[in-house]
């Protein structure tokens, strides 16, 4: 029996001269089948944690304490973590070898604060317990072979995936898994083993994105890849520029993208950060062979996209007025002036993205180690602005807070989001049976 349009995403061969089928977007080729997909998919929840974090090229302490950032009250399933400026964005540190070793710090920092104990964890446990969301017991899902694990070797300090990811192509041997037996394995284990793991990580320059997942999630996620694009310096150098990573979670495309945009807060400057997103979408291609139709290629083929960075974008004001209406903790009038607002409207650069309410007091930029804005009688004077910023675009995440969190260390504050994002999630038993009752059409 032929399997129905709108199986699940088994991979097949394109006819290689089809190539206008291969370039639609995964989305619209399975409109049609939608009503037959319902049959045998079902919709969770998971809740992702983006963060943000400009933090002025400086090596952190290993006692840096980041749990406020990462809204650990209630710990989410994925965390997305985006840096800039890691290292000094200087021509000595652009070119040649990367210096890897505060990331290697960061790392650390980021194990440290998703792993320390938590007395109440077990009714946050997400992915796995809450019946509202995820039963793994329920399912038996299709995977991968070349599933991702937490590396032990990470002598690269940029890209971190098991030798078998690495070199997963396009043939895909998929077979079942008991994920009811699965689960109790990691209940027997999980003092001994961390909560959360590092699902991959990629330095460009300055631009450091780390993607963290709960241990009883990582099953689930297959086809990530990673892309990097330089904006900088001659318009490609790494001193600016994106670091993407697309993944599958069970039947669902994702993609963070982490970025920091040109500087200035000249009049003109703001083009020159369109001019850099606009050649992010253009020059980020993700590597997953094109010859299988729906895996993304281009940031805009993903389902569910959040991106982050400092994408630098100023207020329209004085430095006198910004003052004066941060004082008064007017952020409606601020936002008035914001340029990104101009952004997120209708035929600009970020037509369609979607930003939450700021109340919070401009970002950029502080004192080191202080709660003061930089005097404007300094050389390195600066008109305060919501430099850093967490956008979201497509159907099926649902923003729950937005907000910055009160980290000294340096002259950004950094910024997280939470949403909590649909998944499909493919039920093997609900699709047998959509094929007993599917009309063979020979």
């Amino acid at each position: 029996m032929a399997a129905p349009p709108g199986s699940p995403r088994t991979p097949r061969m394109a006819d290689p001269e089809d190539s206008q089928t291969r370039a639609a977007p995964y989305r619209l080729r399975r409109q049609n089948s939608e009503i037959l997909r319902a049959q045998y998919i079902d919709v969770r929840e998971l809740r992702i944690c983006a963060g943000t974090w400009n933090v002025g090229s400086i090596c952190p302490p290993s006692d840096l304490d980041i749990q406020e950032w990462l809204d650990r009250d209630e710990p989410a399933d994925i965390y997305a973590l985006g840096f800039e400026e890691t290292i000094p964005l200087e021509v000595g540190y652009m070119i040649g070898t990367e210096d890897t070793r505060p990331v290697a710090a960061w790392e650390h920092i980021i194990h440290e604060a998703l792993n320390k104990k938590c007395p109440d964890k077990s009714k946050f446990e997400h992915h796995s317990d809450s019946p509202a969301r995820f039963n793994p017991s329920d399912y038996v899902l299709e995977m991968d072979n070349g599933l991702l694990n937490e590396s032990s070797n990470d002598s690269d300090g940029e890209l971190h995936l098991l030798d078998s990811a690495r070199s997963s192509g396009s043939g895909h041997c998929l077979q079942p898994l008991d994920l009811a037996c699965d689960v109790s394995i990691d209940n027997r284990v999980e003092r001994k083993r961390p909560q959360y793991v590092r699902l991959i990580s990629k330095q460009m320059v300055g631009v450091f994105l780390s993607v963290w997942v709960r241990r009883s999630l990582q099953k689930h996620i297959q086809n990530v890849q990673v892309s990097i694009v330089g904006v900088g310096t001659r318009g490609f150098i790494g001193n600016k520029g994106s670091v993407s990573v697309s993944m599958s979670i069970h039947e669902t495309h994702f993609c963070f993208v982490c970025c920091h945009l040109a500087a200035g807060e000249k009049n003109g400057d703001e083009l020159k950060r369109n001019g850099n997103v606009e050649e992010i979408h253009r020059r980020t291609v993700f590597g997953n062979p094109v010859h299988i139709l729906g895996l993304p290629q281009k940031i805009h083929d993903h389902e569910r996209i959040i991106w982050l960075g400092d994408l630098n974008y100023r207020l329209n004001l004085s430095y006198e007025r910004a003052h004066e209406l941060i004082s008064k903790q007017d952020w409606n009038g601020l936002f008035e002036k914001d340029q990104l607002k101009k952004e997120l409207g209708k035929g600009c650069t970020f037509d369609g993205w979607v930003e939450g309410a700021i109340s919070f007091p401009p970002t950029y930029k502080y004192e080191f180690n202080s709660e003061k804005y930089v005097s404007d009688a300094t050389k390195s004077g600066r008109t305060p602005a919501w430099c850093d910023r967490i956008l979201s675009y497509g159907k099926g995440t649902r923003l729950l807070s937005y907000k910055r969190a009160e980290l000294l260390f340096s002259d950004h504050r950094p910024v997280s989001a939470v949403y909590m994002a649909d998944v499909e999630v493919f039920v093997h038993r609900k699709f047998q049976r959509a094929l007993t009752l599917t009309p063979y059409k020979g």
